[in-house]
């Protein structure tokens, strides 16, 4: 798993990217273009980010609607209040805030939501969804719930046939995708299998599918 830290303190990144290692590949930036460049390079499970950053654009804001648009979740830190911090992303939302100043523990802790996330995603997709079960939910378009022994994973197959465009709204809150089998389109993008996505709030995407697909997606806890 792959987590980018874009600060442009090189003490706090260096120290931050130490940090997060024992997790995850860390990959960092120490500026806006830098970051810009990783994300068209690699694909993250997290990309972390200062609101305030060195470099064209507009800061944490600008890597923000870059990863947005491939589908990758993103948390902000920031010492702004909550206000200025929505003013300054708005009509974004990052997919979680870090506080400044803030302890490791809560870095850690928050990194490793989102990495569970995805470790979570792999671990339900091993148990092949049954035969039966399915619900037609539009024209090609099949639900089922996994059956989990945890109660509060809220995961769901997707099936869909080839040709079929579907309008993502099981999930309204935020929610980890992981394409199982075939591929996918999305925004225009084709996504093949394997292939992991994040889906923030308030972003139900219609996807598509030429070859079919099918797709396991998990609800983001807290």
């Amino acid at each position: 798993m792959k987590v980018l830290v874009a600060e442009d303190d090189a003490s706090l990144r260096e120290g931050i990217s130490d940090v997060l290692s024992e997790l995850a590949e860390v990959h960092s930036a120490g500026s806006v273009d830098a970051a810009l460049a990783l994300l068209q390079q690699e694909r993250f499970e997290l990309v972390l980010t200062d609101l305030r950053l060195a470099g064209t654009g507009k800061g944490g804001r600008s890597i923000l609607e870059a990863a947005r648009r491939r589908l990758q979740a993103v948390a902000i830190v920031s010492a702004a209040t909550p206000e200025d911090l929505q003013r300054a992303l708005e009509p974004l939302e990052a997919d979680a805030i870090l506080a400044k100043p803030f302890q490791l523990e809560d870095m850690i802790a928050l990194v490793e939501r989102f990495l569970a996330l995805r470790g979570d995603l792999e671990r339900l997709s091993k148990a092949w969804p049954p035969e039966s079960g399915w619900t037609e939910v539009a024209a090609g378009a099949h639900l089922q719930q996994v059956q989990s022994p945890e109660p509060e994973e809220d995961a769901t197959w997707i099936r869909l046939q080839p040709g079929t465009s579907y309008a993502w709204t099981h999930h309204s809150g935020r929610a980890g995708v992981l394409v199982v089998e075939g591929a996918l389109e999305v925004e225009g993008e084709r996504q093949p299998a394997p292939r992991y996505l994040f889906l923030s709030r308030g972003q139900p995407p219609t996807m598509r599918t030429e070859q079919g697909c099918l797709v396991l997606s998990l609800a983001l806890r807290g």
